[in-house]
Protein backbone atom coordinates (compact mmCIF):
# COMPACT_ATOMS: atom_id res chain seq x y z
CA UNK A 1 0.00 0.00 0.00
CA UNK A 2 1.12 3.57 -0.77
CA UNK A 3 0.63 6.05 2.07
CA UNK A 4 0.30 9.81 1.43
CA UNK A 5 0.25 12.34 4.27
CA UNK A 6 -1.79 15.44 3.47
CA UNK A 7 -1.77 18.83 5.20
CA UNK A 8 -5.50 19.33 5.67
CA UNK A 9 -7.07 22.39 7.30
CA UNK A 10 -4.45 22.48 10.09
CA UNK A 11 -1.86 23.88 7.68
CA UNK A 12 -2.89 27.54 8.04
CA UNK A 13 -3.25 27.27 11.82
CA UNK A 14 0.30 25.92 12.05
CA UNK A 15 2.00 28.82 10.28
CA UNK A 16 4.80 30.01 10.46
CA UNK A 17 6.13 26.44 10.82
CA UNK A 18 4.21 25.16 7.78
CA UNK A 19 5.55 27.96 5.59
CA UNK A 20 8.68 25.82 5.11
CA UNK A 21 7.43 22.25 5.65
CA UNK A 22 4.33 20.08 5.38
CA UNK A 23 2.34 19.37 8.55
CA UNK A 24 3.83 15.86 8.48
CA UNK A 25 7.33 17.19 9.13
CA UNK A 26 6.53 19.04 12.34
CA UNK A 27 8.59 17.77 15.28
CA UNK A 28 6.64 16.90 18.42
CA UNK A 29 7.77 14.39 21.02
CA UNK A 30 10.94 12.60 19.89
CA UNK A 31 10.11 12.38 16.17
CA UNK A 32 8.32 14.19 13.39
CA UNK A 33 4.74 13.21 12.65
CA UNK A 34 5.95 11.55 9.44
CA UNK A 35 8.50 9.42 11.29
CA UNK A 36 5.83 8.28 13.74
CA UNK A 37 3.55 7.12 10.93
CA UNK A 38 6.35 5.41 8.99
CA UNK A 39 7.46 3.38 12.03
CA UNK A 40 3.89 2.42 12.93
CA UNK A 41 2.99 1.47 9.34
CA UNK A 42 6.35 -0.10 8.46
CA UNK A 43 6.36 1.90 5.23
CA UNK A 44 7.71 5.10 3.72
CA UNK A 45 5.30 7.96 3.01
CA UNK A 46 5.02 10.85 0.57
CA UNK A 47 3.24 14.17 0.88
CA UNK A 48 0.35 16.17 -0.53
CA UNK A 49 1.14 19.78 0.37
CA UNK A 50 1.32 23.29 -1.08
CA UNK A 51 2.56 23.49 -4.66
CA UNK A 52 5.62 25.61 -3.79
CA UNK A 53 6.74 22.94 -1.30
CA UNK A 54 6.08 19.97 -3.57
CA UNK A 55 9.48 19.88 -5.27
CA UNK A 56 11.20 19.34 -1.92
CA UNK A 57 8.34 17.23 -0.52
CA UNK A 58 6.92 15.38 -3.56
CA UNK A 59 3.85 13.18 -3.72
CA UNK A 60 4.06 9.72 -5.28
CA UNK A 61 0.71 8.30 -6.33
CA UNK A 62 0.33 4.60 -7.12
CA UNK A 63 -2.47 2.22 -8.08
CA UNK A 64 -3.69 1.93 -4.48
CA UNK A 65 -3.26 4.76 -1.98
CA UNK A 66 -4.25 5.66 1.55
CA UNK A 67 -4.44 9.37 2.28
CA UNK A 68 -3.68 10.28 5.91
CA UNK A 69 -4.48 13.57 7.63
CA UNK A 70 -1.06 14.55 9.00
CA UNK A 71 -2.48 16.53 11.94
CA UNK A 72 -3.35 13.20 13.63
CA UNK A 73 -0.54 11.42 15.47
CA UNK A 74 -0.71 7.63 15.21
CA UNK A 75 -1.02 5.17 18.07
CA UNK A 76 -1.13 1.38 17.89
CA UNK A 77 -4.90 1.13 17.33
CA UNK A 78 -5.15 3.96 14.81
CA UNK A 79 -2.17 2.74 12.77
CA UNK A 80 -3.69 -0.74 12.59
CA UNK A 81 -7.01 0.69 11.40
CA UNK A 82 -5.25 2.73 8.71
CA UNK A 83 -3.17 -0.22 7.52
CA UNK A 84 -6.34 -2.31 7.15
CA UNK A 85 -8.23 0.22 5.01
CA UNK A 86 -9.56 -1.15 1.76
CA UNK A 87 -11.45 0.15 -1.25
CA UNK A 88 -14.14 2.75 -0.56
CA UNK A 89 -13.42 3.01 3.17
CA UNK A 90 -12.61 6.05 5.29
CA UNK A 91 -11.78 6.62 8.96
CA UNK A 92 -13.38 9.58 10.71
CA UNK A 93 -13.21 11.03 14.19
CA UNK A 94 -16.40 13.01 14.58
CA UNK A 95 -16.61 15.35 11.60
CA UNK A 96 -12.91 15.09 10.76
CA UNK A 97 -11.40 12.63 8.30
CA UNK A 98 -8.30 10.79 9.52
CA UNK A 99 -7.61 8.56 6.51
CA UNK A 100 -9.25 7.26 3.36
CA UNK A 101 -8.56 4.85 0.52
CA UNK A 102 -8.21 6.00 -3.09
CA UNK A 103 -7.15 4.39 -6.34
CA UNK A 104 -5.67 5.86 -9.50
CA UNK A 105 -8.93 5.49 -11.44
CA UNK A 106 -11.00 7.58 -9.04
CA UNK A 107 -12.12 10.92 -10.47
CA UNK A 108 -12.89 12.38 -7.05
CA UNK A 109 -13.65 11.60 -3.43
CA UNK A 110 -17.25 11.66 -2.21
CA UNK A 111 -17.45 10.47 1.38
CA UNK A 112 -21.23 10.00 1.02
CA UNK A 113 -20.40 6.94 -1.07
CA UNK A 114 -17.77 5.63 1.38
CA UNK A 115 -18.09 3.17 4.20
CA UNK A 116 -17.29 5.36 7.22
CA UNK A 117 -15.36 3.76 10.06
CA UNK A 118 -15.54 5.79 13.28
CA UNK A 119 -12.38 6.02 15.37
CA UNK A 120 -13.64 6.29 18.95
CA UNK A 121 -10.31 6.08 20.76
CA UNK A 122 -8.04 8.84 21.98
CA UNK A 123 -5.17 10.22 19.93
CA UNK A 124 -3.00 13.33 19.86
CA UNK A 125 -3.85 15.92 17.23
CA UNK A 126 -1.79 18.98 16.29
CA UNK A 127 -4.19 21.72 15.18
CA UNK A 128 -2.49 24.90 16.43
CA UNK A 129 1.07 26.12 16.87
CA UNK A 130 0.74 26.01 20.65
CA UNK A 131 -0.25 22.32 20.49
CA UNK A 132 3.38 21.56 19.63
CA UNK A 133 4.56 22.46 23.13
CA UNK A 134 1.34 21.93 25.11
CA UNK A 135 0.93 18.34 23.84
CA UNK A 136 4.65 17.58 23.85
CA UNK A 137 4.45 15.80 27.22
CA UNK A 138 2.04 13.18 25.88
CA UNK A 139 3.95 12.91 22.58
CA UNK A 140 7.31 12.26 24.31
CA UNK A 141 5.79 9.51 26.47
CA UNK A 142 4.20 7.86 23.44
CA UNK A 143 7.37 8.03 21.33
CA UNK A 144 9.55 6.85 24.20
CA UNK A 145 7.50 3.69 24.57
CA UNK A 146 7.56 3.07 20.81
CA UNK A 147 11.31 3.64 20.37
CA UNK A 148 12.57 1.80 23.45
CA UNK A 149 10.28 -1.23 23.59
CA UNK A 150 12.31 -4.46 23.81
CA UNK A 151 15.57 -2.49 23.55
CA UNK A 152 18.37 -2.02 26.07
CA UNK A 153 19.73 1.42 26.93
CA UNK A 154 23.42 2.23 26.93
CA UNK A 155 24.70 2.25 30.54
CA UNK A 156 24.25 5.42 32.58
CA UNK A 157 27.71 6.75 33.56
CA UNK A 158 28.56 6.47 37.26
CA UNK A 159 29.08 10.24 37.61
CA UNK A 160 25.44 10.97 36.65
CA UNK A 161 22.92 11.69 39.43
CA UNK A 162 19.84 9.68 38.56
CA UNK A 163 16.25 9.46 39.76
CA UNK A 164 14.05 6.74 38.21
CA UNK A 165 16.72 5.28 35.95
CA UNK A 166 14.17 2.84 34.50
CA UNK A 167 12.64 5.82 32.66
CA UNK A 168 15.93 6.85 31.02
CA UNK A 169 17.13 5.59 27.64
CA UNK A 170 20.54 6.45 26.18
CA UNK A 171 21.36 5.74 22.55
CA UNK A 172 24.77 4.72 21.24
CA UNK A 173 27.39 7.47 21.05
CA UNK A 174 25.74 9.81 23.56
CA UNK A 175 28.06 11.59 26.00
CA UNK A 176 27.11 12.76 29.51
CA UNK A 177 29.06 13.12 32.75
CA UNK A 178 28.37 14.90 36.07
CA UNK A 179 24.76 15.80 35.22
CA UNK A 180 21.46 15.26 37.06
CA UNK A 181 18.64 13.36 35.36
CA UNK A 182 15.27 13.20 37.13
CA UNK A 183 12.89 10.92 35.24
CA UNK A 184 10.36 10.55 38.08
CA UNK A 185 7.91 12.91 36.35
CA UNK A 186 8.43 11.58 32.82
CA UNK A 187 10.85 9.70 30.56
CA UNK A 188 14.21 11.05 29.42
CA UNK A 189 15.46 10.07 25.96
CA UNK A 190 19.08 10.84 25.01
CA UNK A 191 19.64 10.40 21.29
CA UNK A 192 22.49 8.99 19.24
CA UNK A 193 25.75 11.00 19.29
CA UNK A 194 24.19 13.72 21.48
CA UNK A 195 25.89 15.39 24.44
CA UNK A 196 24.87 16.76 27.83
CA UNK A 197 27.64 18.88 29.31
CA UNK A 198 28.61 18.94 32.98
CA UNK A 199 26.44 20.59 35.61
CA UNK A 200 23.18 20.35 33.65
CA UNK A 201 19.97 19.51 35.52
CA UNK A 202 17.17 17.90 33.53
CA UNK A 203 13.70 16.85 34.60
CA UNK A 204 11.57 14.70 32.28
CA UNK A 205 9.74 14.35 30.07
CA UNK A 206 12.71 15.32 27.89
CA UNK A 207 13.98 14.35 24.45
CA UNK A 208 17.46 15.11 23.14
CA UNK A 209 17.54 14.09 19.49
CA UNK A 210 20.46 12.84 17.42
CA UNK A 211 23.57 15.03 17.47
CA UNK A 212 22.02 17.66 19.76
CA UNK A 213 23.92 19.33 22.60
CA UNK A 214 22.95 20.60 26.06
CA UNK A 215 25.46 23.25 27.11
CA UNK A 216 27.16 23.60 30.52
CA UNK A 217 24.93 23.99 33.59
CA UNK A 218 21.66 24.09 31.66
CA UNK A 219 18.32 23.78 33.49
CA UNK A 220 15.56 21.99 31.57
CA UNK A 221 12.08 20.95 32.68
CA UNK A 222 8.51 20.72 31.51
CA UNK A 223 8.31 18.40 28.50
CA UNK A 224 11.07 19.81 26.32
CA UNK A 225 12.41 18.49 23.00
CA UNK A 226 15.78 19.50 21.51
CA UNK A 227 15.71 18.56 17.83
CA UNK A 228 18.49 16.96 15.78
CA UNK A 229 21.79 18.89 15.82
CA UNK A 230 20.34 21.73 17.92
CA UNK A 231 22.06 23.32 20.91
CA UNK A 232 20.44 24.54 24.09
CA UNK A 233 21.55 26.35 27.24
CA UNK A 234 20.30 28.52 30.09
CA UNK A 235 16.80 27.83 31.48
CA UNK A 236 14.26 26.04 29.30
CA UNK A 237 10.68 25.08 30.17
CA UNK A 238 8.21 23.13 28.02
CA UNK A 239 9.68 24.09 24.64
CA UNK A 240 10.37 22.40 21.30
CA UNK A 241 13.35 23.20 19.08
CA UNK A 242 13.29 21.78 15.57
CA UNK A 243 16.55 20.70 13.93
CA UNK A 244 19.73 22.78 13.66
CA UNK A 245 18.56 25.58 15.96
CA UNK A 246 20.57 27.22 18.74
CA UNK A 247 19.74 28.72 22.09
CA UNK A 248 23.19 28.08 23.44
CA UNK A 249 23.53 30.68 26.21
CA UNK A 250 21.94 31.91 29.42
CA UNK A 251 18.43 33.31 29.24
CA UNK A 252 14.91 31.88 29.56
CA UNK A 253 12.87 30.09 26.91
CA UNK A 254 9.45 28.87 28.03
CA UNK A 255 6.32 27.39 26.40
CA UNK A 256 7.85 28.09 23.01
CA UNK A 257 8.59 26.55 19.61
CA UNK A 258 11.61 27.35 17.43
CA UNK A 259 11.76 26.16 13.82
CA UNK A 260 14.93 25.04 12.02
CA UNK A 261 18.06 27.18 11.65
CA UNK A 262 16.99 29.65 14.37
CA UNK A 263 19.45 31.37 16.70
CA UNK A 264 18.68 33.02 20.03
CA UNK A 265 21.31 35.51 21.17
CA UNK A 266 22.98 35.35 24.59
CA UNK A 267 20.91 36.49 27.60
CA UNK A 268 17.73 36.72 25.55
CA UNK A 269 14.44 35.97 27.31
CA UNK A 270 10.82 35.43 26.47
CA UNK A 271 7.81 36.00 28.70
CA UNK A 272 5.39 33.09 28.90
CA UNK A 273 2.91 34.62 31.39
CA UNK A 274 1.14 37.98 31.16
CA UNK A 275 1.48 40.35 34.11
CA UNK A 276 -2.28 40.27 34.61
CA UNK A 277 -2.39 36.45 34.28
CA UNK A 278 -4.98 36.65 31.50
CA UNK A 279 -5.35 34.24 28.58
CA UNK A 280 -2.64 34.63 25.94
CA UNK A 281 -3.56 35.58 22.39
CA UNK A 282 -1.37 34.73 19.38
CA UNK A 283 -1.24 36.17 15.88
CA UNK A 284 -3.30 34.06 13.48
CA UNK A 285 -2.25 33.98 9.83
CA UNK A 286 -5.67 32.56 9.01
CA UNK A 287 -7.72 35.46 10.41
CA UNK A 288 -4.91 38.04 10.21
CA UNK A 289 -5.60 39.00 13.79
CA UNK A 290 -4.87 37.83 17.32
CA UNK A 291 -6.63 34.62 18.36
CA UNK A 292 -7.36 33.19 21.78
CA UNK A 293 -5.24 30.20 22.76
CA UNK A 294 -7.05 29.13 25.90
CA UNK A 295 -3.63 29.12 27.59
CA UNK A 296 -2.28 31.11 30.50
CA UNK A 297 1.30 30.15 29.59
CA UNK A 298 2.43 30.74 26.00
CA UNK A 299 5.77 32.12 24.83
CA UNK A 300 7.54 32.50 21.48
CA UNK A 301 6.67 30.94 18.11
CA UNK A 302 9.63 31.48 15.75
CA UNK A 303 9.74 30.31 12.12
CA UNK A 304 12.73 28.83 10.29
CA UNK A 305 15.90 30.88 9.70
CA UNK A 306 14.89 33.63 12.16
CA UNK A 307 17.37 35.05 14.65
CA UNK A 308 17.65 37.55 17.47
CA UNK A 309 20.59 39.49 18.90
CA UNK A 310 21.89 39.44 22.47
CA UNK A 311 19.60 40.58 25.30
CA UNK A 312 16.47 40.42 23.13
CA UNK A 313 13.19 40.53 25.07
CA UNK A 314 10.06 38.87 23.69
CA UNK A 315 6.60 39.62 25.06
CA UNK A 316 4.15 36.88 26.02
CA UNK A 317 2.70 35.25 22.92
CA UNK A 318 5.06 36.57 20.25
CA UNK A 319 4.96 35.15 16.70
CA UNK A 320 8.01 35.60 14.48
CA UNK A 321 7.83 34.57 10.83
CA UNK A 322 10.50 33.03 8.60
CA UNK A 323 13.93 34.61 8.10
CA UNK A 324 13.43 37.58 10.43
CA UNK A 325 16.36 39.29 12.12
CA UNK A 326 15.56 40.98 15.45
CA UNK A 327 17.89 43.13 17.56
CA UNK A 328 18.08 46.21 19.78
CA UNK A 329 16.63 47.23 23.15
CA UNK A 330 12.98 47.10 24.15
CA UNK A 331 10.23 44.64 23.26
CA UNK A 332 9.56 44.07 19.55
CA UNK A 333 5.88 43.82 18.65
CA UNK A 334 3.97 40.59 19.22
CA UNK A 335 3.88 39.76 15.52
CA UNK A 336 7.04 40.06 13.43
CA UNK A 337 6.40 39.22 9.73
CA UNK A 338 8.75 37.08 7.69
CA UNK A 339 11.84 38.82 6.27
CA UNK A 340 11.70 41.66 8.81
CA UNK A 341 14.89 43.40 9.94
CA UNK A 342 14.92 45.51 13.13
CA UNK A 343 13.34 45.62 16.57
CA UNK A 344 11.28 47.73 18.98
CA UNK A 345 12.19 50.93 17.16
CA UNK A 346 10.80 49.62 13.88
CA UNK A 347 11.41 47.18 11.03
CA UNK A 348 12.58 47.32 7.45
CA UNK A 349 12.60 44.55 4.86
CA UNK A 350 15.31 41.92 5.09
CA UNK A 351 16.06 41.60 1.37
CA UNK A 352 16.40 38.09 0.01
CA UNK A 353 19.94 38.55 -1.30
CA UNK A 354 21.25 39.15 2.23
CA UNK A 355 18.92 36.62 3.84
CA UNK A 356 19.97 33.89 1.41
CA UNK A 357 23.63 34.71 1.91
CA UNK A 358 23.24 34.27 5.67
CA UNK A 359 21.26 31.05 5.27
CA UNK A 360 23.95 29.65 2.98
CA UNK A 361 26.69 30.44 5.51
CA UNK A 362 24.72 29.08 8.48
CA UNK A 363 23.81 25.83 6.76
CA UNK A 364 27.31 25.26 5.35
CA UNK A 365 28.68 25.26 8.92
CA UNK A 366 26.62 22.10 9.46
CA UNK A 367 27.54 20.63 6.06
CA UNK A 368 24.04 21.19 4.66
CA UNK A 369 23.54 22.76 1.23
CA UNK A 370 21.35 25.81 0.68
CA UNK A 371 20.15 24.67 -2.73
CA UNK A 372 17.75 25.97 -5.34
CA UNK A 373 14.79 24.21 -3.72
CA UNK A 374 15.42 26.00 -0.43
CA UNK A 375 15.87 29.33 -2.19
CA UNK A 376 12.64 28.89 -4.15
CA UNK A 377 10.67 28.13 -0.97
CA UNK A 378 12.04 31.19 0.83
CA UNK A 379 11.44 33.39 -2.23
CA UNK A 380 7.81 32.30 -2.26
CA UNK A 381 7.47 33.11 1.46
CA UNK A 382 9.08 36.53 0.86
CA UNK A 383 6.46 37.36 -1.76
CA UNK A 384 3.56 35.92 0.24
CA UNK A 385 4.49 37.86 3.39
CA UNK A 386 4.76 41.30 1.74
CA UNK A 387 1.25 42.27 2.86
CA UNK A 388 2.20 41.85 6.52
CA UNK A 389 5.40 43.89 6.16
CA UNK A 390 3.45 46.93 4.94
CA UNK A 391 5.87 47.47 2.06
Amino acid sequence: MNYILFDGPARNALLPFTFTRPVADILIGIMTIRQKWEIRLGSTTTTLTEEYLSEKFPMVEMEENVMINASFLPNTILAEMVSNLSSNQAIFKGEDVIAFYTDENQEGVDFDTYEIIEFEGDCIRVEHTWDIFSKNDAAIRQDFQLLTEDRKSQPIPKSVNVISKENIFIEEGAKLEFVTLNASSGPIYIGKDSEIMEGSVIRGPFALCEGAVVKLATKIYGATTVGPHSRIGGEVNNSVLFGYSNKGHDGFLGNSVLGEWCNIGADSNNSNLKNNYEEVKLWSYKTEGFAKTGLQFCGLMMGDHSKCGINTMFNTGTVVGVSANIFGSGFPRNFVPSFSWGGASGFTTYITKKAFQTARLVMSRRSVDFDEKEAAILQHIFEESKKWRNE
